[in-house]
């Protein structure tokens, strides 16, 4: 069974925000599949399974303490890293970019570098959506925490639909497969 860990940072203040869209995704495929999102406290996730094929993952730690949950997700229903997909933002990559690779580092991710730490491995699999630089002289946590803007918002529905067919695109045709289709993708601001 696949784990598909949306990263993000639990409240309403939150919802909407660039931080937030590892979160946006996994609730727009449990949405489009009409899935509801239990919270479970000793997991400190909120989680919905998809046709005992995908677990659906949001931790409620808050961003930077991702690991410890994911840790105890990994830990509860047995599964090994290699079948972790974490979803998160970037900064490196500009908005209307998505990129999946099979591991690697942080690249400064804090919640990312949480699971790293936490499960002591860079072996997992990750979807890469960006979301660009912040403008200079703005602070990178404070450009993170803010929501997309009005004209962001056709261009970041579109990523998400995007990265929800490479979600199903995981359980029926494979990591590889979906890696290569997704990554060839150009800029989809064009």
């Amino acid at each position: 069974m696949w784990i598909f860990c949306g990263l993000g940072n639990p409240g309403e203040k939150y919802k909407n925000t660039r931080h937030n869209f590892g979160f946006l995704v996994v609730s727009a495929f449990a949405e489009k599949h009409k899935l509801s999102f239990n919270f479970e406290p000793s997991l400190e996730s909120e989680i919905t399974t998809y046709r005992n094929k995908a677990l659906l993952v949001k931790p409620m730690t808050y961003m930077n303490l991702s690991g410890r949950a994911v840790k105890k997700i990994l830990n509860k229903f047995g599964s090994p890293p290699a079948n972790l997909l974490v979803i998160y933002d970037d900064l490196d990559l500009p908005l209307g970019r998505i990129k999946m690779l099979p591991k690697g580092g942080s690249g400064g991710h804090k919640g990312v570098q949480s699971i790293i730490e936490d499960l002591g491995t860079e072996d997992f699999p990750r979807l890469k959506l960006g979301i660009g630089r912040p403008e200079k002289g703005q602070d990178p946590k404070d450009y993170v925490l803010s929501p997309f803007s009005e004209k962001e918002w056709p261009l970041v529905k579109k990523i998400i639909d995007i990265a929800v067919s490479a979600l199903e695109d995981i359980l029926y045709l494979g990591f590889i497969k979906t890696m290569t289709k997704i990554n060839s993708l150009k800029d989809l601001t064009q």
